[in-house]
């Protein structure tokens, strides 16, 4: 039997399809609670059954695991696959159980093979990974509200602390959230502020700050803009605080797993970017090769041959991929090619040959995937060959 399932938040549809190709009865809809788990079991029969479903946001995860578990195998597809093979069929109609139909039926002609899903590490390191990146679009989304009330309050402020996001620029917003709060300050006890536990403000900072507040041309110092300011401010410091432990906690996931620990061995990968990685793809050695791997995550030419159209015309890269992970792998790179002696070496003998740098760069990003591929399918820590080492 060939199944497809057509997901949603709460409320699925199964269409079945005999070993011959035919429709078995009509589609059936299912919600996500325990009657309807079991109504799906009843309607599967004994496994193994082949049952392909999209990987619809996390709304997949419960059905897959009481699938897998029973015996069945389940096959996640890419919803752009799914949307494509429908396109072939001249299926122009978007309901739920056409859908299902669909994916069934992709099932059956395409066979496609069952997904194995990652061990618990790199399940572990995904969701610390979202995690992070959620509070860390939080904590950047706060200091954008208090560059506005500074901006209102006190604009000067920042020209003597650059950054707002740091712990200077909260321990001193915190206590002193408008000009006019500085203006009133005493200097002397404005320069013993401590503002990370062990540094202090300083008296040249402190006569700088309380000088410049005093002909600042803020005109917002009321007690709605200091409250603002002030929860903004311990937001920041919470934030702040649970971004270091979810960090020490990646950390300490890459010292108990195999490949993570390999691959910090490479110059310019730093704990999130190997974090990243191995939340993407598990083991990077699970492609049959380093180009495989480097075009699962989008770094190949997205080439355009036909008929006499030259093989030769620059193509940019290809559309497809990982883009998440691409972007996440790109200031890596940019540190890499500075630190990594080899990286650099390939990086300027591009750029001395005449190729533009974000070229160079791609190709420097296709050199570190495949020194990933390498560490993690031989099981060693990186060490650049006598090759490299003469580039270098």
């Amino acid at each position: 039997m060939f199944a497809g399932i057509d997901i949603a938040s709460e409320r699925h549809v199964l269409a079945r399809l005999d070993s011959s190709g035919k429709v078995i009865g009509r589609p059936i809809a299912f919600g996500e609670d325990r009657d309807g788990y079991r109504r799906l079991a009843e309607a599967l029969g004994p496994p193994p059954v082949l049952v392909a479903m999209e990987a619809t946001g996390h709304y997949w995860k419960n059905l897959f695991a009481v699938l897998t578990a029973a015996g069945h195998d389940v096959a996640l597809l890419n919803p752009f696959t799914a949307r494509r093979f429908q396109d072939a069929t001249l299926e122009r109609t978007k309901t739920d159980t056409i859908d299902a139909e669909g994916l069934a039926r992709l099932a059956f002609e395409k066979r496609p093979a069952p997904t194995q899903l990652h061990d618990e590490a790199p399940e572990s390191l995904r969701e610390l990974v979202r995690h992070r990146d959620r509070l860390r679009q939080d904590f950047d989304d706060r200091v954008r509200q208090l560059h506005r009330l500074v901006d209102l309050g006190f604009p000067e402020f920042t020209r003597h602390v650059r950054s707002l996001d740091s712990m200077l620029a909260t321990a001193l917003i915190a206590e002193y959230p408008t000009a006019q709060a500085f203006a009133r300050a005493n200097p002397r006890r404005l320069a013993k502020l401590r503002y990370d536990g062990c540094h202090f403000v300083g008296p040249d900072l402190a006569e700088q700050l309380v000088a410049a507040a005093k002909y600042s041309v803020g005109q917002h110092h009321g007690p709605v803009y200091a409250l603002q300011a002030r929860h903004i401010c311990q937001d920041l410091d919470m934030w702040r605080r649970r971004l270091t432990e979810i960090d020490r906690d990646i950390e300490g996931l890459l010292e108990t797993h195999e490949v993570g620990k390999l691959l910090l061995s490479i110059d310019g990968l730093g704990p999130h970017s190997v974090a990243r990685i191995i939340a993407a793809v598990g083991d990077p050695a699970r492609f049959r090769s380093a180009g495989a791997f480097a075009a699962y995550v989008g770094v190949v030419p997205g080439l355009r041959q036909s008929g006499k159209q030259s093989a030769r015309v620059r193509a940019p890269i290809s559309p497809m991929g990982n883009a998440r992970l691409r972007h996440a792998l790109w200031m890596p790179v940019l540190g890499a090619v500075r630190r990594n002696p080899w990286l650099r070496a390939f990086y300027l003998r591009l750029r001395a040959a005449g190729k533009p740098a974000k070229l160079a760069l791609i190709a420097a990003m296709r050199k570190l995937l495949n020194a990933v591929y390498s560490v993690a399918r031989n099981r060693k820590p990186f060490v650049a060959s006598a090759d490299m080492a003469r580039a270098a």
